[in-house]
């Protein structure tokens, strides 16, 4: 596996378990970025957006409001499991035990 395909695997377990820790497991593209950021992992408002879209398509979180500036999401039962690894996703980095 690439490096560049661990960083995104690891990007995407970073943004559900943000989401997990958020009230009504709900946040914005932003406001993930930011947190992303605060894990020491860089990437631009767009990737995140991307991604976000790619655990949309996992069945991982909803999307609840599109915009061109900023995407509203919402963790789904299927995407609280994997950040508690009761499920295994291919292209998401399984937590550490």
């Amino acid at each position: 596996m690439s490096f560049e395909n661990q960083l995104k695997e690891e990007m995407r377990l970073v943004l559900l378990r943000l989401l997990n820790e958020m009230p009504s497991y709900r946040g914005n593209s932003s406001t993930l970025h930011s947190g992303l950021d605060r894990w020491g992992l860089s990437f631009s408002r767009d990737q995140v957006k991307t991604e976000l879209y790619w655990l949309k398509d996992q069945g991982c979180l909803s999307i609840e409001m599109e915009d061109p500036a900023v995407l509203v999401v919402k963790l789904t039962e299927r995407g609280q499991d994997a950040v508690e690894n009761r499920t295994r996703i291919h292209g998401i980095k399984r937590p550490s035990a």
